[in-house]
């Protein structure tokens, strides 16, 4: 680890399937790069829809004969507690190993493992507590519902937040009874390379877990058609998104999607403007912007607007921008350098288009941070809903502001997007928050704050944000198949066919 995160050695990761920690079957690989140097860290397996066809059948082999479906609750719930005592021993070598991959801060990439191991904790505990249902019907019958695993799962996670959205995953399917089939982001394998360790040592059966690395139209393309993959679940842009749940519909799989956004946080005059403009900045600057739910739509009511503006581009000018690997950063690189291009294309267009630049805007070059993907905290005003930044996802740090003069012109503005994954407003009036909130046609919603969810509460959205929710008794429940079972009390001939 010493020697990785100085740049001077690289390492080769693998596969893992059903058991084994295997390279691709075409020995194809992948460059890993670390986006704050622009520097080769390591090289990793580049799968196949071959290697992907290998794991599932080890997958469904587990789940069937194997009998991992029938594994007791209670042992299930064992592996993951060991899991997550095994991550929260290693937290800072995760931490710094995300970093290292990812580029986000280390004070951000400390928070993601954290949280990576509550989850497990969480899903640990849950995992002996489904719940069904009992009624009471007539003809001295008794009707009742159970939960039961799906089967074989796909998995697909984005890249930024490797560690956090892997576990978001993988708890809540093992949790339930499944076998996985995972595909983390092509660009940012590593830490979910260490946690495939960490399941392996904490002693998940062979085949249970299965890991292929690799480009997403290819391994993505093959989970998502596979007709012995029973459900897909996946993170990431709405238009991939759109793919997956077409290649699924070969054998009517289960679909989970966790798409993009354009989320709209409002600020009324009666908020406390310490507080939302704070709020503002993490809800588009957390994690460089590449957050599905960043708040990258601020409106703002037209009474405050000019000094909320001042005071917010002020603060923003001293953020810390470098190395996330530096104590001191509090924002990092883009991921790559292709992801940066397309936000200062977004940028150009912003421009183009006549909105008002007012912070940022540019590729930062000097000194230490010349070789790696930086772009400045940006902010636009005057823009429009017609405009380009305003309507598409950027997934990066650039903020857009728009002005509003009572509720109603707030709420058409921020409902204004194909998109319905977050939202936020920011008052001192509980009656308003209330009402502005409930007509907010998004998923996950704040007042008063921004960004902060929990494992015990579901994550999703509205529109074109995706289907189904991950996290919560939710997360648990969409990783379940229901059953009901009928049970005749009075065992004797029903008489249907006797003659009279």
């Amino acid at each position: 680890m010493e020697q990785l995160s100085k740049g001077s050695s690289t390492e080769h990761v693998k596969m893992f399937i059903n058991g084994e920690w295997v390279n691709s079957s075409s020995g194809s690989t992948r460059d890993i790069v670390n986006p704050a140097t622009g520097e080769v860290i390591a090289t990793a397996a580049e799968g196949t829809a071959e290697d992907v066809d290998t794991a599932v059948q080890a997958a469904k082999y587990a789940f069937y004969d194997g009998g991992w479906w029938d594994t007791p609750a209670v042992e299930r719930a064992r592996l993951l507690f060991a899991a997550a005592q095994s991550l929260e021993e290693r937290m800072e070598e995760f931490a710094l190993l995300e970093t290292l991959n990812n580029g986000k801060p280390l004070r951000e990439a400390r928070y993601d493992v954290s949280d990576a191991i509550a989850c497990f904790r969480y899903y640990a505990g849950l995992a002996t507590k489904p719940t069904g249902q009992t009624y009471e019907v007539p003809d001295g019958q008794q009707a009742m519902v159970v939960r039961e695993p799906i089967g074989v799962c796909g998995q697909i996670v984005p890249w930024n937040y490797p560690l956090l959205m892997s576990v978001w995953k993988l708890a809540p399917a093992l949790a339930a009874g499944n076998t996985i089939v995972f595909k983390t982001a092509e660009l940012t394998p590593m830490t979910a390379v260490k946690l495939f360790e960490i399941l392996e040592q904490a002693g998940f059966p062979k085949g249970v877990v299965n890991l292929v690395l690799g480009q997403g139209s290819v391994v993505g393309q093959a989970i998502a058609e596979h007709h012995d993959v029973d459900k897909v679940a996946f993170t990431g842009g709405t238009a991939t998104g759109r793919k997956i749940m077409e290649a699924s519909l070969g054998n009517l799989k289960k679909v989970t999607l966790e798409l993009g956004g354009k989320s709209p946080n409002m600020v009324f005059a009666d908020a406390d403007m310490d507080t939302a403009v704070d709020y503002a900045l993490f809800g588009i600057f957390a994690n460089q912007g590449q957050v599905c739910a960043a708040g990258s739509r601020l409106l703002l009511e037209e009474s405050i607007y000019d000094e909320f503006i001042e005071r917010m581009v002020e603060k923003a000018r001293h953020i810390r921008v470098g190395p996330g690997l530096d104590e001191r950063s509090q924002m990092g690189p883009l991921i790559s350098e292709v992801h940066m291009n397309k936000v200062l294309d977004y940028i150009k267009i912003g421009k183009q288009e006549g909105a008002k630049l007012v912070l940022g805007g540019n590729r930062i070059t000097e000194g230490k941070l010349k070789d790696g993907y930086f772009v400045e905290p940006t902010i636009f005003i005057n823009t429009t809903s017609e405009m380009t930044i305003v309507k598409e996802e950027i997934f990066g740090p650039v903020l857009v502001v728009q002005k509003f003069s009572d509720e109603a012109e707030a709420l058409r503005l921020a409902n204004d997007t194909i998109y319905g994954l977050a939202g936020a407003v920011f008052t001192n009036n509980v009656a308003k928050a209330y009402r502005v909130i409930k007509k907010v046609r998004a998923g996950i919603t704040w007042i008063n704050s921004y960004h902060p969810t929990y494992n015990e509460a579901p994550w999703g959205g509205f529109k074109q944000s995706g289907n189904g929710r991950e996290l919560g008794t939710f997360g648990y429940e969409a990783y379940t198949e229901v059953k009901q079972i009928n049970n005749n009390l009075n065992i004797q001939p029903t008489g249907w066919f006797d003659e009279e």
